[in-house]
């Protein structure tokens, strides 16, 4: 968040089952006129209900979640986990992305395969978890991917050069699947022209929200990181 820091993340653990709340005009416009209240710098994209009475969920910067309290006008931040484990958080930003779908131009991505399943795939060419993310995809037949290059540049200083390469390349697909398998990790990539295709994709990646690879949309429904047996789940549907 560009605006608000909190310290410390709470981790709260939701003693109700129940985790989806209607939520009528006037409860909204009520929190809402609050929160202008006590922050009136603070701009909010979303307003939801929460388990918790008098507690609400604020969609703020790049679809981070902050939880807010009208009635003392306090905000903090942390996940919200349910008896039987399920991360209330991470489900709410998963459907946050989820909407953002739209936002991906599929005919500027590297597209690779023709299966049923779809997959849009935000990655860095030099994060491990992407790289085990691109291996597990190879093997599968019935995916149609659309790759969207985002190097974390801080983090993976030779990523942006690489992707580079890739959207430069005549086959993208074929110089995605070289350079995540290793091939130019110890050697210098080959001279290539820039075509500024990579400029576009950092844009899409910002206009969604990325900050972290890689992120996944897998038949329009979002995951963050690669967890092997939650995208099995989500081809499967």
């Amino acid at each position: 968040m560009s605006r608000f820091r909190f310290f410390p993340i709470l981790f709260l653990i939701v003693l109700s089952a129940q985790v989806v709340f209607a939520q009528d005009p006037s409860e909204q416009d009520a929190v809402a006129s609050a929160l202008a209240k006590y922050y009136p710098n603070l701009q909010s994209a979303q307003i939801n209900p929460t388990p918790i009475s008098g507690i609400y969920e604020v969609v703020v910067d790049n679809n981070e979640i902050v939880y807010f309290s009208p009635a003392t006008g306090l905000i903090f931040v942390g996940d919200l986990w349910t008896p039987d484990s399920r991360n209330l958080t991470r489900e709410s930003k998963d459907r946050l992305l989820s909407e953002k779908i739209k936002l991906f131009p599929l005919d500027k991505a590297i597209k690779i395969g023709d299966g049923p399943n779809q997959v849009i795939e935000v990655t860095d060419p030099d994060c491990p978890f992407c790289r085990h993310g691109s291996a597990f995809f190879e093997n599968r037949t019935d995916v149609t991917r659309y790759v969207f290059l985002y190097p974390l540049d801080k983090i993976h200083p030779h990523a942006e050069a690489k992707a580079r390469y890739i959207l430069s390349a005549a086959n993208p697909a074929e110089a995605y699947e070289k350079v995540f398998s290793g091939a130019y990790d110890n050697q210098p990539l080959p001279a290539f022209t820039d075509n500024g295709m990579l400029e576009l994709h950092r844009r899409i990646g910002r206009e969604v929200g990325i900050t972290g690879t890689p992120q996944y949309w897998i038949n329009g429904h979002h995951l963050s990181g690669f967890n092997q047996q939650q995208v099995e789940q989500l081809l499967n549907k």
